[in-house]
């Protein structure tokens, strides 16, 4: 056996089938979910018990990270959004109409990471369009959360379920 095969053993291409793209799947979700806006989540909780300090740090960051996330927007944002969609339409014609799984399972992922930065950069325009503080910050960053969470729940869903039908049609042999 060559250097070849055994890369392309470790790294396998049918996504579905390879433990690496189950666990990128969940570092991605637990990722998403934690830090929220660019602001790990937990500063929030520490936020609201302590109050002074770790608010004003709170607050602090997530100003930063909206006018960020705002002027990378007013920047770029027709031509990362067309980049977006033309990378989003690209795999899903790949992996839907040409039966690429690696295609597929880069769409199962992006597609709703997409959804995610979209409700990030109406967070981050509602929080600083209302100049948000103390409960107010903590409960717009919180329904982020929940949002986020949700839109994590449902992409694992749906990615498990396709997983299992292409692992299922296809069979362990690629067949």
């Amino acid at each position: 056996m060559d250097w070849y095969d055994t890369i392309f053993e470790l790294i396998d291409m049918r996504s579905f089938s390879n433990l690496w793209f189950w666990i990128a799947l969940a570092v991605v979700w637990s990722t998403a979910s934690h830090w929220v806006l660019g602001v790990p989540f937990d500063m929030v909780a520490r936020a609201r018990r302590y109050g002074e300090q770790a608010e004003t740090d709170l607050e602090d960051l997530v100003r930063i990270n909206t006018n960020r996330l705002l002027f990378i927007n007013n920047v770029s944002g027709i031509w990362a959004l067309g980049f977006t969609c033309f990378f989003l339409t690209g795999l899903a014609i790949l992996g839907f109409v040409y039966s690429v799984e690696i295609a597929q399972a880069v769409f199962l992922l992006g597609f709703p990471m997409s959804l995610v930065g979209a409700l990030s950069l109406i967070t981050a325009r509602a929080i600083q369009a209302e100049s948000a503080t103390g409960e107010v910050l903590w409960k717009r960053l919180s329904r982020l959360r929940i949002y986020v969470q949700a839109i994590g729940m449902v992409s694992i869903f749906v990615t498990a379920l396709w997983g299992m039908y292409q692992n299922m049609s296809v069979g362990p042999f690629g067949g």
